[in-house]
Parts: C-alpha cells; structure tokens; sequence
C-alpha cells in the first residue's frame, strides 16, 4: 500500500505538470486558461460530473475509487483569489483483460462528448503504460488517463485539472 500511495503522490504533480501544458485554449500557449468565475464549491461540484461523465464512458463492469476532487493553485496568480480544482481518482475494472476495451473505448468515446485527444500511446516506463491525454475546451479540464496494466490489480489512473477560476468578488478561495 505504501508504494501505491508514494506513486499517486509522485503521479499527481506530474499530472498537473503535464496537464497544465495542454492546450485548453485557442492559442499555443502554455498557461492555463481561464475557467471562468466560481466558488471552489460549485467549481468542485461541477468537476465531479466531468468525472461522473468519463466513468458513464468506461463501458465496463469494476470499481471506481471514492476520491474527492480538492483545490490547486493557480501558478503565478493570487492565491486568495485564483484556484483550480484536481480530481485523481482510479478505477478497477472486473477482469484484468478489460483495461485494453476500457481505454480503446475511451479513445472512441472521449470525441464523442467534447474532448479532443491530444496524446495516445505507451509511456517511456519499463511498463510501457498506455496513456490518453485529453481536452475539453467547452468545460475548460484536461484528463490524463494512464492504464497500468502491470499492477496489482490492474487499475485506471485518471487525474482530472481545470483551468483557472477566480472566486466571485468579495470571497476567497476555499482549500479543501
């Protein structure tokens, strides 16, 4: 269970570094965007249907983790006022062959719902995890879905981030 935990912890904010290049926006740029106004409520609330949707897109029978999305920082910016929102979850599906139907249907499903996917294959790891990375440029969040095939039991790593919101005027951003 350590290892797990030490992989998630070392997973997430490579995730964030990756995602936080991706390209959310019209421009080739790599600051995040704009995700509009929000409290981090709501902009939490609103994350968790973004996961609740790519978890209707599985296509497989297993079992999702019960994790809850928190709050990020928006580098650079204001942290009282500036905020994203993270969502790592995994999920772990009946039978071990059905990794490769899970990420081959989200590679098919994904466009089909407003993401674009902007990255597709094995990583560089001895494991050679495939990974999709994807966009949703209308609801301004990026996933990076990595399948890890090789663990014990073979699992889903999906982290959902935001783009920027800035919390209503007169409020604060609010960590949980």
């Amino acid at each position: 269970m350590k290892t797990k935990l030490s992989a998630l912890v070392l997973a997430v904010p490579v995730a964030l570094t990756t995602l936080t290049g991706c390209s959310m926006t019209d421009n080739i740029s790599s600051e995040v965007p704009s995700a509009g106004t929000s409290t981090t409520r709501d902009a939490s609330d609103a994350m968790e249907k973004v996961s609740s949707s790519i978890y209707d897109l599985l296509g497989v029978k297993g079992k999702a983790s019960d994790s809850r999305p928190t709050v990020t920082d928006c580098s650079g910016k204001d942290t009282k006022t500036y905020f994203r929102i993270l969502h790592p979850w995994s999920f772990v599906p009946a039978t071990a062959s059905d990794l490769d139907v899970v990420m081959e249907q989200l590679k098919a499903e994904l466009p089909k719902d407003g993401w674009e996917v902007v990255q597709y294959g094995p990583d560089t790891s001895k494991n050679k995890n495939i990974n999709l990375t994807a966009d949703n440029d209308k609801k301004k969040v990026s996933v990076k879905i990595i399948a890890m095939a090789k663990d014990d039991p073979p699992m889903l790593s999906l982290d959902l981030v935001s783009g920027c919101y800035k919390v209503p005027d007169g409020e604060e951003v609010e960590l949980f």
